[in-house]
């Protein structure tokens, strides 16, 4: 073989290498840190990306780049995301674990408690269910609502924690027989009513608090079709003892979201929460829904969001 022909092959052989290098560094740090591993590997959790948290702050996600992490991680889903952004989670093929209840603003505010809002909830909620049932998507977000007869008026008088309970019941009970003719589940969501720092780390006002409270509401519709979804970070800082709670839930739980407590931000070593021996408990019940990610990220938010993925690939 010539020198000649040696050099041009050497050549070619540190052009192509150059080119990759370039073209890793081109796609940033996050992608580059993306492209090492996938951060699931047991894959015994379904695991779910939380839109929202990822679209706030600096550096906000759209749609398109949420799946991608999603997908280099090996997650199998993005929630909490409208009907607008299906057709970009269908391209990635991802699903939606959980989607919003199509209440405008704050939905956590009006909700099943209140019969002042029943007609609005229950007709945006069922809408919900009818668009993921044609997506093929399991389940549908819904809320005990503010304890407050006009839920943006503290000073409007209180409903009782009875009272919230029968309507929530009542209105329940009127959505059931949609979700289980559409085979989606309403999930009902237990919040904190502590943390008053920021309005997406606790909910001051919020009537289904207590997780004992919440999971009797859905044990008294007696629907397969509604469930609870439990929130670690929120029951943690309601009740605590979540293994517990877990194994007391487990008839009820229809969905799982994560956080590290206290401040609602990443899994790691600031925080109280002892994860991978919660994801075992969820095993051992013989939980096969989704667990999503929900927290809101306080630095590098791939970086933060590849090490609870993996804290909870067990």
């Amino acid at each position: 073989m010539s020198n000649d022909l040696i050099s041009r092959r050497d050549l070619l052989q540190a052009t192509v290498a150059a080119g990759a290098v370039a073209s890793l560094t081109s796609l940033g740090s996050q992608s580059m840190l993306a492209a090492q591993e996938k951060a699931v590997v047991n894959g015994r959790i379904q695991q779910s990306i939380v839109f929202w948290c990822f679209n706030v702050g600096g550096d906000k996600w759209d749609i398109e780049k949420t799946c991608q992490v999603a997908t280099s991680l090996g997650c199998k889903s993005i929630e909490i995301c409208g009907p607008e952004t299906w057709p970009t989670l269908k391209k990635h093929g991802l699903t939606c674990a959980i989607a919003p209840n199509g209440m405008p603003g704050a939905p956590f505010m009006k909700g099943f408690n209140n019969k002042k809002y029943h007609d609005e909830v229950i007709t945006t909620t069922s809408k919900m269910i009818e668009d993921c049932a044609v997506a093929g998507y399991p389940a549908v977000i819904g809320f005990t609502g503010y304890k407050w007869r006009d839920a943006e008026d503290p000073k409007s008088g209180e409903i009782s924690l009875e009272e919230g309970a029968d309507n929530c019941v009542a209105g329940l009970k009127k959505i059931a027989a949609l979700a289980e003719k559409k085979g989606v589940t309403l999930c009902l969501e237990h919040l904190n009513t502590r943390d008053d720092s920021h309005p997406m780390k606790g909910h001051p006002g919020y009537q289904g608090d207590d997780i004992d409270y919440v999971a009797n509401i859905v044990r008294r519709v007696g629907s397969p079709r509604i469930k609870v979804l439990f929130d670690i970070y929120h029951v943690q800082i309601m009740n605590g003892d979540i293994i517990r709670r877990i194994e007391q839930c487990k008839d009820v739980i229809g969905h799982v979201h994560t956080a590290g407590n206290p401040g609602r931000a990443e899994l790691d070593n600031n925080q109280e929460i002892n994860y991978p021996p919660i994801m075992r408990k969820l095993l051992e019940i013989g939980y096969k829904g989704f667990v999503g990610q929900e927290f809101i990220p306080t630095r590098d938010a791939l970086t933060g969001l590849r090490e609870a993925v993996k804290l909870c690939d067990v």
